[in-house]
């Protein structure tokens, strides 16, 4: 049986490129997730995102690969802080619903990956929506369950919740565009020289 995953084009995505696709992305969150207030901004998002539209249908591996690779980061390095992992302000009852909201991102690129066909102005218009609702999604999730099942919020209101909501909603939005545009610049590239070499990877994503 062929287990290839198929392109938009009928051109398919190999085990081989499909892992190493894996292995590119989990080395991106590794290299970023260290530190999320490092001059270089954690790309965790944006790797789910990525993750969803190359490997949708690798998602009963990938997606919780993915989750436990985020998982051991962030337990290596407030271990490595020499602090206690289950009792560090950031692994609360709302560090759980970080599943949800990275599963969010990674449907908004599975989504992306069922509708994009090609370099065209429509595709552009798809990604741009695509990664937008996503990534609103993963940050209302990611935020909402801090906000109000965080200890840190001593005395957590509705108003105070809007405040802290626009307070830290466009410098993530900012994030995910930042990589996302880097994503589809890479995309584009990639697709521009396989036409180069003669191939047929219009579609290079998950169908």
């Amino acid at each position: 049986m062929n287990t290839a995953t198929a392109t938009p084009t009928g051109s398919p995505l190999s085990g081989t490129l499909r892992a190493g696709i894996f292995l590119i992305l989990a080395l991106v969150m590794l290299a970023t997730r260290i530190n999320h207030f490092a001059p270089v901004p954690d790309a965790t998002w944006v790797v789910f995102f990525a993750g969803g539209f190359y490997l949708r249908r690798d998602w009963r591996w990938a997606l919780p690969l993915f989750m436990v690779l985020a998982v051991a980061i962030d337990y290596a390095v407030i271990s490595g802080q020499g602090l206690d992992f289950w009792t560090h302000y950031c692994v609360s009852p709302a560090y759980w619903f970080l599943a949800p909201a990275y599963a969010a991102m990674w449907l908004g690129g599975a989504w992306l990956a069922r509708h994009f066909h090609g370099l065209h102005l429509r595709e552009l218009g798809l990604f741009a929506a695509s990664l937008l609702v996503a990534a609103s999604v993963c940050y209302f999730v990611s935020n909402a369950s801090f906000y109000w099942l965080s200890p840190m919020v001593a005395t957590p209101s509705f108003g105070g919740w809007m405040v802290n909501l626009g307070d830290w909603y466009l410098p993530y939005l900012r994030t995910s565009v930042m990589y996302g545009t880097i994503a589809a610049l890479l995309h584009v590239a990639t697709l521009l020289a396989a036409r180069h070499l003669g191939g047929t990877a219009d579609g290079l994503a998950a169908r």
